[in-house]
């Protein structure tokens, strides 16, 4: 009889982690790769990529860096053809790519066409057109497979502050993975995906510091502090491993109580 920890190894597995090299990336790709993956690490920049693939390895992990645009239909493909050239499979893919919603925060009445590009692709089609790539692959292979969507609790809340662009991207995101799911269920394919609060990364650093904003994200959350990547691994390992079996279509919010308020 299999222990408690085992439905939770990716030994043999092979997973892919699009913007892998960003603060909840980084910490997601180290995390697989301590559970037994090995991991591909995409990112915009193959230094940023190596430095956690560099990580992983001294954890007694392994991985392979891949600089690609990951919202690019053609990018998302070649990673992919790489990632099977290399090692023979695809069993795992996290959608990590997205953020850039403080950046463009404008009334939703006068929202700005070129920010809603920007901020609908960077979390939207980003994660449309890297997990068509990946799920192709793992339909060839023909093992099944894990999708994990990173979304956000701005998905469900509403927020008055500008947030238009950020709250449809993520909003479509949770509708997606459970028509996923329901799609790619005869593949073996399972979908899930964790909705976090506000995770502290080195990209939001200048915001936390600000004092009267951490304070008040803080007020917020009934656990009383702000999220850290630490806190989504435990799930990320739950969707991505056998231990979700029977588990799929679902959006669990990693939020210290926030959303249980509302």
């Amino acid at each position: 009889m299999a222990g408690p920890v085992e439905p939770f190894r990716l030994d043999g597995r092979v997973a892919l982690v699009a913007g892998g090299g960003g603060g909840i990336g980084s910490a997601i790709s180290e995390g697989l790769a301590g559970a037994g993956a090995r991991v591909v690490v995409v990112d915009r920049t193959l230094e940023r990529g190596q430095v956690v693939v560099d990580r992983a390895r001294q954890a007694g992990g392994d991985g392979l860096a891949v600089e690609a645009d990951i919202t690019d239909r053609d990018g998302a493909d070649r990673v992919v053809a790489e990632v099977l050239d290399r090692f023979g499979r695809l069993d795992i893919h996290v959608n990590a790519v997205g953020g850039g919603a403080g950046d463009a925060l404008y009334p939703a009445e006068d929202y700005p066409a070129t920010a809603w590009d920007w901020i609908t692709r960077l979390n939207l089609q980003s994660t449309v057109v890297a997990t068509q790539a990946a799920v192709r692959g793992m339909i060839k292979g023909g093992r099944g497979g894990r999708v994990l969507n990173i979304s956000s609790v701005r998905g469900q809340l509403g927020i008055n502050a500008g947030y238009a662009a950020y709250v449809a991207a993520k909003g479509a995101i949770n509708a997606l993975t459970r028509q996923w799911a329901v799609e790619w269920a005869k593949y073996d394919i399972r979908v899930n995906a964790i909705a976090p609060t506000f995770v502290d990364t080195p990209q939001v650093a200048a915001l936390l510091s600000d004092t009267a904003f951490k304070a008040g994200l803080v007020a917020r959350v009934p656990l009383g502090r702000v999220g850290k990547t630490d806190d989504l691994l435990g799930a990320v390992l739950l969707f991505c491993s056998d231990a979700s079996s029977f588990i799929t279509g679902q959006v669990l919010n990693i939020d210290g109580g926030l959303t249980a308020t509302q």
